[in-house]
């Protein structure tokens, strides 16, 4: 499966969620019950994620946590904030890089509307 077609599962799931839940919980909230989503529909799932880093060439276990990361391949990060600024979309880049991987989706259930609070965010894909 590529990275397109888990996004577009991930983007049907969370328009899902959010249309049952409504805005403005937790993001942890968000997390357990989307993850549990995405399972229902047979997809691999993992949860606060460590993603190891490496700097001046000492390797440490833990430089970020992935709040979610789909098959392998796409890193879902989860906002409920009132609004999504720029720095989020490159804190979920960098992530993107350190993590090796060519997507990420950044949701925040925060919004009114949902399909207002999806951005992707891309690194080489």
């Amino acid at each position: 499966m590529t990275e397109n077609e888990i996004a577009k599962i991930v983007v049907d799931t969370v328009l899902h969620v959010h249309k049952k839940l409504g805005p403005g919980l937790l993001e942890s909230v968000y997390e357990i019950v989307l993850a549990h989503a995405l399972q229902k529909r047979g997809l691999k799932v993992e949860r606060q994620v460590p993603v190891a880093i490496v700097f001046e060439g000492i390797k440490f276990d833990e430089g970020f946590r992935a709040d979610l990361i789909v098959e392998e391949k796409v890193i879902v990060e989860l906002k409920s904030v009132e609004k999504v600024i720029p720095v989020h979309k490159k804190q979920l880049l960098t992530y993107l890089r350190l993590a090796d991987k060519r997507l990420g989706l950044l949701i925040n259930f925060g919004s009114e509307l949902i399909r207002d609070g999806i951005s992707r965010v891309v690194n080489g894909l």
